[in-house]
């Protein structure tokens, strides 16, 4: 099979690993590219008999080289650290129906969740759980014998506390986000008490670069309090979108000094449990 058919078959499978891996849009395109070239320069690749594996297992190592490399980085990072968002406009989300970007397994919550694993256990877990390789092809990609990636995949699996239900219909969400930002512009608290958890937690991710909440922020009363003093800061001075944020609805602001804030959400018994924002321009170079 020619390299750009294997290109065109396993490049979107093979970029949400590598994305769900390390949280990062554009080092996931980087392994995907550079796992291709890998292949393209072998000088045996025709008897290579499992192709889909063989790249499989590149991309795996490549992600686990590079997040033992960045373990010191990650402990440095100022303020709390989110994955970079996943928007439909960027190549990577070209085909989003596809069943390996689904909405409940690229949401930030569950990559937050993976995110509480080791590098090795978010492998065996992905290729497991998410891709459905057997233990005996994990055990040949990572270096390890099937039963210890059995032992490490049921740790793992334990770890993972994730209820798709309390993941609403797209529709549904949408106009939760929708009828947020309108009482917020308006001032009308008493919506927002409908729509927001009494303990609801929001993320800053400004990295450092741009002013952020330097730890997450609890609690309906001081969310919304912040929330109104970023839009009173930026009144008359931004502009926002509904966009799809990692599979589901979020919102995409810009402000005339060309800051943008990535804004995704996650849910529970029908109301906002968590807001996360991204604004470390390092993090939205891709959208």
């Amino acid at each position: 099979m020619s390299t750009e058919t294997l290109y065109k078959a396993y490049r979107t499978p093979l970029f949400s690993m590598a994305y769900r891996m390390l949280g990062s849009v554009m080092d996931a395109e980087d392994i995907v590219q550079e796992a291709f070239i890998a292949y393209d320069q072998l000088p045996d690749a025709a008897s290579i008999r499992n192709e889909r594996a063989f790249l499989y297992k590149i991309v795996t190592n490549r992600c686990l080289d590079l997040l033992r490399s960045s373990a010191k980085k990650r402990e440095l990072y100022v303020g709390p650290w989110l994955p970079e968002p996943l928007l439909p406009t960027g190549a990577a989300m070209a085909d989003p129906s596809d069943i390996y970007l689904q909405k409940e397994t690229i949401s930030t919550a569950y990559l937050l969740l993976l995110q509480q694993l080791n590098a090795v256990e978010r492998a065996v877990f992905l290729l497991r759980e998410i891709f459905h390789y057997s233990y005996d092809e994990i055990a040949d990609m990572i270096g390890k014998s099937s039963a210890n990636c059995r032992q490490i995949f049921h740790r793992a699996q334990k770890s993972i506390h994730f209820d798709p239900e309390h993941v609403p219909p797209v529709s549904v969400a949408e106009r939760q986000i929708k009828e947020f930002v309108n009482s917020l512009i308006q001032g009308n608290t008493g919506k927002l008490l409908e729509l927001l958890s009494e303990n609801v937690v929001f993320y800053s991710d400004g990295g450092g670069k741009v002013k952020a909440a330097q730890v997450p922020i609890t609690g309906l009363q001081r969310v919304a309090a912040l929330l109104q003093n970023l839009l009173q800061m930026y009144a008359g001075k931004m502009r926002y979108t509904f966009e799809l944020v990692n599979g589901m609805p979020g919102i995409r602001l810009m402000t005339d000094d060309g800051l943008q804030y990535i804004f995704s959400f996650a849910f529970r018994q029908q109301r906002i449990e968590t807001i996360y924002s991204v604004a470390n321009p390092e993090k939205l170079r891709h959208v």
